[in-house]
């Protein structure tokens, strides 16, 4: 495992370069479909109910009648709500993805963060997005965390396993490429930012840091993980920005939602506004756009 240090300054510049790249034309529209396509459509309130969790999937397949839109990757919700989305999207290829191992906290025994894994899948989750014990990390305790990691990889069964570092808890770049490589080399299929739940969130610094830990894998063992950004992108600017990113550091075969996700709902939004400025000539309302 890496013990070497990141330079900070050189990090973020680095990150601040993509910023200045600019889509425009017919690689801007591919663009925004692409983000489109990658997006993980959330919802993960104490209010969440039957009916939004049912918007919410009529969203997902078809974010706007009136433009040519993707359908999302995937529908994210808390594990009450797997079994009532899998039935919305039936057949539809839309993933159904569920947040669990005590969600935002990670602060419950590993038995009953297991039950909890275990519980999705069997309601039929194709994801699962778990937290990991951002505690014992921070404590030194690598190997409690690579094992926790590990048993939940195997309660997921067939179900992908996208684990959260919750980067803003984290408290330097090191600490976030250890933490990535613990991610990966203990099972996980997706290394993620966030829970959206603590600030800040994803920034393109951290995420690119993990983006390298992924790159420097896949070139010591050929093997792909993916990424997800999630929390704090909520322009289609930002997100082209971070396709830029992902292509320069890891290459064409990442730029699809099988290797790439947002955890952005909002983002989807502004994505349509985009597409009915670029179709009509002119933006339309943003109340023209569903909230859900």
């Amino acid at each position: 495992m890496s013990r070497r240090t990141i330079d900070k300054v050189a990090i973020e510049a680095r990150a601040s370069a993509f910023t200045t790249r600019s889509l425009k034309g017919a690689a801007k529209l591919r663009g925004l479909h692409m983000v489109a396509s990658m997006i993980d459509l959330t919802t993960l309130e104490g209010k969440d109910s039957a009916e939004k969790v049912r918007a919410l999937c009529a969203k997902a397949m078809s974010p706007d009648p009136h433009i040519s839109s993707p359908q999302v990757a995937a529908v994210c919700v808390y594990p009450s709500w797997v079994a009532l989305a899998k039935k919305e999207l039936r057949g539809t290829g839309i993933h159904v993805a569920s947040v669990a191992t005590a969600f935002p906290s990670g602060q419950l025994p590993i038995k009953l963060r297991l039950q909890e894994v275990r519980q999705a899948v069997l309601d039929g989750a194709d994801e699962i997005d778990m937290v990991i014990n951002r505690g014992a990390f921070l404590a030194g305790e690598y190997s409690k965390v690579s094992d926790e990691i590990s048993a939940i990889k195997t309660a997921c069964g067939k179900a992908h396993l996208k684990v959260i570092l919750e980067t803003g808890e984290l408290e330097t770049y090191d600490d976030v490429r250890r933490a990535s490589e613990i991610a990966i080399t203990a099972g996980g299929d997706f290394i993620k930012t966030s829970t959206g739940k603590v600030a800040p969130a994803a920034t393109m610094p951290v995420t690119l840091v993990m983006l390298e830990c992924i790159r420097d894998h896949y070139l010591k063992t050929g093997k792909m993980v993916g990424m997800k950004p999630a929390g704090g992108i909520s322009s289609a600017k930002l997100a082209l920005h971070y396709l830029v990113m992902v292509k320069e550091t890891l290459g064409d075969a990442w730029l699809s939602p099988d290797w790439f996700r947002f955890g952005a709902s909002s983002l989807l939004n502004d994505v349509l506004l985009q597409l009915h400025k670029i179709e009509s000539g002119h933006y339309t309302a943003n109340y023209d756009v569903t909230a859900s």
